[in-house]
């Protein structure tokens, strides 16, 4: 066979191999042209003959939502107009002034508490006050959504909440509307200056922190904390991830790094993705201390990565109960579109170092995040917990106290049986902690050396 004829054969097997590979993506370019095609006809058709007018933007989004709702229901599409407010909720964030509000059996208009650092902490606004005007109108008869309505606002912009104290003055306070910050990292209970007390345990120096979510600010929030009590001698931490619905990936990393120095953290895998290995590092690690996790069924994604790896590390025990098992990671993906909206598409799932899916599959039995120390509790029980958490958090005047505000929560509840394990647990693991660090301390130090 001459050198043309075996150079015009080879150029035809090229052809025919390029022809294979470029006519799969041909055969689907068509199919999604057939799609669209049969899509705009439809939509055309009920904007044109329809018995009655429609919003054809309305139409759009629903078949968009249709679609989307064969998968996952962490997959959804987010139109123009909520754009901006869903990106707010994933920063954690909002415009107003800072204060959680609650309408009372009578009507009236109760301040739960202002948030820390907000406008209304820094106006004056207190636990118990009662909102009687917003901007000289008075609010009687409204209900709590128009209240909040009035209240908000676009930032650098003013309003006037005309509030009476519990000790009965009434006040005219005047903040400026801001970007306000909703914090994630909280003590166990607000000291008389309004900080935060972080030991639940101040004579045994068990401290509590608990964590409502993870955004971007998170970890930049918890680390000087735990660096301070640390310093102050803390024997050991009480780390609380119940209703913990997660948030973002990166502030669960960090957290964990900050107790491990070693190992994998957490793998996630897709099906168009590599796979991706997060691994723990020695610069920044915390001295060892005893650490228990608290983790329940409404903990979700980014808290059970923080359980579930500090548990495989063993670098921690967990009380509780088993984790939701939401262990699918989403992606925000601008459109480009005409809608100018949103895709949160899920990409890929988590999987923790002992190789355990997180995500609950349907008819798994292995996932989320089996604590060590089960402690089942009732739904009436979760809701006290709830509740007395609010209490907790309010901000006071020294010279108020709970029973003077009015309110309608209960005088008594369940205990939180969740917590009193954790800290009947903690108390036996720092005494073995000292034990251990007793026998070890004459082998680190010269025999003439006194033991201070």
């Amino acid at each position: 066979m001459n050198r043309e004829r075996i150079a015009w054969l080879l150029s035809f097997l090229l052809l025919v191999v390029v022809a294979f590979r470029i006519s799969p993506s041909l055969a689907q370019r068509d199919n999604d042209y057939a799609f669209v095609r049969t899509l705009v006809d439809i939509h055309r058709q009920v904007q044109h003959n329809y018995v009655e007018s429609v919003d054809g933007r309305k139409l759009e989004d629903a078949a968009i939502e249709g679609m989307l709702s064969e998968l996952d229901p962490f997959t959804v599409y987010v139109p123009p107009a909520k754009r901006e407010e869903f990106d707010r909720m994933l920063e954690g964030t909002f415009e107003g002034v800072g204060i959680q509000l609650n309408q009372l059996d009578n009507g009236r208009i109760e301040v739960v508490t202002p948030i820390d650092g907000s406008p209304a902490a820094k106006a004056g606004v207190m636990a118990g006050d009662i909102i009687l005007k917003v901007n000289g109108e008075s609010i009687e008869g409204l209900r709590l959504p128009e209240v909040i309505k009035r209240i908000k606002g676009q930032a650098g912009s003013q309003v006037t909440l005309t509030v009476r104290h519990l000790d009965g003055q009434e006040a005219d306070l005047t903040m400026e509307r801001q970007e306000v910050v909703l914090p994630t990292v909280k003590g166990f209970r607000r000291a008389e200056d309004n900080s935060w007390d972080w030991y639940i345990l101040e004579k045994e120096k068990i401290a509590y922190m608990r964590i409502t979510q993870f955004t971007p600010d998170t970890f930049k929030n918890v680390e000087p904390v735990l660096r301070r009590l640390v310093g102050d001698g803390m024997a050991g931490l009480i780390l609380d991830l119940r209703f913990n619905p997660g948030g973002q990936l990166d502030q669960a990393v960090q957290l964990v790094d900050l107790f491990i120095d070693h190992g994998t953290i957490v793998v996630t895998r897709g099906r168009n993705r590599p796979e991706d290995r997060r691994t723990a590092s020695v610069p920044g690690t915390l001295p060892y201390f005893p650490l228990i996790v608290l983790a329940n069924e409404h903990s979700a994604s980014a808290s059970e990565i923080v359980a579930g790896s500090l548990k495989d590390n063993g670098r921690a025990v967990v009380i509780g109960a088993r984790t939701y098992g939401k262990g699918s990671v989403q992606e925000v993906i601008p459109l480009d579109g005409s809608t100018g909206g949103e895709l949160k598409l899920t990409v890929a799932y988590y999987y923790l170092p002992s190789g355990r899916l997180v995500h609950r599959k349907k008819d798994a039995k292995d996932w989320g995040v089996e604590p060590d120390i089960v402690v089942p509790m009732s739904d009436e029980a979760q809701r006290a917990i709830l509740q007395g958490r609010q209490e907790q958090e309010l901000f006071r005047r020294p010279t108020t106290g709970p029973a003077a505000r009015e309110t309608t929560w209960p005088s008594t509840r369940p205990v939180d049986l969740q917590l009193q394990r954790a800290v009947e647990t903690m108390v036996a693991l720092t005494v073995v902690n000292r034990q251990r660090l007793a026998e070890a301390l004459p082998a680190t130090r010269p025999a003439t050396q006194p033991v201070r």
